[in-house]
């Protein structure tokens, strides 16, 4: 499988409070330009499915994509699942972390961070 990098709009979003965040980590981390921020899906959780977030390398298979100056990987396999999301961050009272409005989950868990298609 090749690596390859996409110009056009990353099939997820993220919104001014995810990528403040996102900033703020990669500057408290001191993350380097050889990492980027993994999106994606795995097998697991109470719905179904997990949602993976973190920062990583590339790897064959992906696909990369430019977000507001951040460096976006996701296995081209876990598109489907995830086309037209979007990516939050709350710190409130009653939720602190990174939250997923995901069009294609016909269910989610309480806690959302897994879900069925």
């Amino acid at each position: 499988m090749s690596v390859e990098s996409i110009l056009a709009p990353a099939p997820v979003t993220l919104t001014e409070g995810a990528l403040k965040e996102l900033k703020k980590l990669i500057d408290q981390q001191e993350i380097t330009n050889d990492f980027g921020l993994r999106v994606g899906v795995e097998g697991g959780g109470c719905s179904g499915m997990s949602y993976i977030l973190g920062f990583d390398q590339k790897k064959d298979g992906d696909t990369e994509y430019e977000v507001h100056g951040l460096r976006l990987f996701m296995n081209k396999a876990h598109g489907m699942y995830l086309a037209g999301m979007e990516i939050d961050f709350k710190n409130g009272l009653d939720a602190r972390g990174f939250i997923f409005n995901n069009p294609n989950a016909t269910s989610s868990c309480g806690c959302g961070s897994s879900f069925s298609a």
